[in-house]
């Protein structure tokens, strides 16, 4: 019995020997990244621009593969249902923060283990260039003499644009028609085609075609005009009781499993920190509108607690808010 015992340890030492080195060699292949949004959205934009200089911190290819679906759900569980090895990451946005109150999911990023909450974005309510509103003030009359008629652009609960709809419903009336799209991408294609009227989007997606004159800007969400689009009024101009929930945005991080080791962990995190600092990129945030945060460990847990904290707040206020914050165990801000 004895002799059988000390065979046993024997196996298991050597079971830890063999799986040590492999952390400790980590990364051996390349890494797969999934991107929880579609080509041409922020979050695409984002992960795009970032992974390069992550790459070349981490000494191996990250291959991104775009699984759009169900508010981001289908790209987050498929990281989640991978191995917890370190060789899938997720590049998300803000939205499973919200799957709780949504009634998507029964998991939020508390799920994951953060690697990097790269930036936060600024928000732009858009429309194609040839229609006849200056402003989202001209939008509301619009909507308010045409209920239910107006076409607005989204990405499903709890994406963005049903996010930015709860806010301005919870401080007025905007009765519209929602069109989902599998992200930012698609939906400016359809902007563009004209067969939507507007969609409240990522500034890090629309800058370049409300630059061009291919969209027009209605309004920023924000308490004050910003320099990146400086014709276009801030929200508030139209809502003023919007500044309430101001200042707000988008976010954008990567996240592994929650089991993934520590020291892989580590050397993940050590190379996104690298690559947001890096200065092509944080020029690629800045030009876009969008404010580097380059959070890791306890500060970027906190981040996502507040940040979930307010909005799924804002959205039970609005109505929007399909499970109380308070039963998915949310605390008020």
């Amino acid at each position: 019995m004895f002799k059988q015992i000390l065979a046993t340890l024997a196996v298991s030492v050597g079971t830890l020997a063999a799986v040590s080195p492999a952390f400790a060699d980590y990364p051996e292949r390349n890494v797969e990244g999934i991107i929880q949004w579609g080509a041409g959205g922020a979050t695409d934009n984002v992960a795009r621009s970032l992974t390069p200089h992550v790459e070349e911190a981490l000494g191996t290819s990250i291959i991104l593969n775009n699984r759009p679906g169900g508010t981001g759900v289908i790209g987050m569980n498929a990281v989640m249902q991978k191995p917890a090895n370190g060789y899938s990451v997720l590049y998300g946005a803000e939205n499973p923060q919200l799957y709780p109150v949504m009634g998507l999911a029964d998991f939020d990023y508390s799920a994951m283990t953060p690697i990097n909450v790269i930036g936060q974005g600024l928000v732009v309510i858009a429309a194609p260039a040839d229609k006849d509103w200056k402003n989202f003030g001209d939008l509301l009359d619009d909507a308010h003499q045409h209920p239910g008629e107006l076409r607005m652009g989204g990405t499903g609960a709890g994406g963005l644009p049903s996010t930015v709809l709860a806010m301005i419903n919870s401080v007025d009336s905007l009765d519209v028609r929602n069109v989902t799209f599998g992200g930012d991408g698609p939906g400016i294609t359809a902007l563009l085609g004209g067969h939507i009227d507007f969609m409240p989007l990522s500034l890090a997606a629309a800058q370049e075609h409300i630059a061009s004159g291919r969209l027009k800007g209605l309004a920023v969400v924000t308490k004050e005009s910003i320099e990146e689009l400086p014709d276009v009024p801030p929200i508030t101009d139209a809502l003023p009781k919007m500044k309430s929930y101001l200042p707000w945005g988008p976010f954008w991080t990567v996240s592994v499993r929650k089991d993934t080791p520590d020291d892989i962990v580590a050397k993940l995190s050590d190379a996104y920190q690298k690559g947001v600092a890096n200065e092509q990129f944080q020029t690629f945030l800045s030009d876009n509108g969008a404010k580097v945060l380059n959070l890791q460990g306890d500060d970027a847990k906190q981040f996502l607690a507040r940040w979930q904290s307010v909005t799924a707040w804002a959205l039970e206020k609005a109505g929007f808010a399909k499970v109380s914050p308070e039963e998915a165990g949310i605390p008020k801000p």
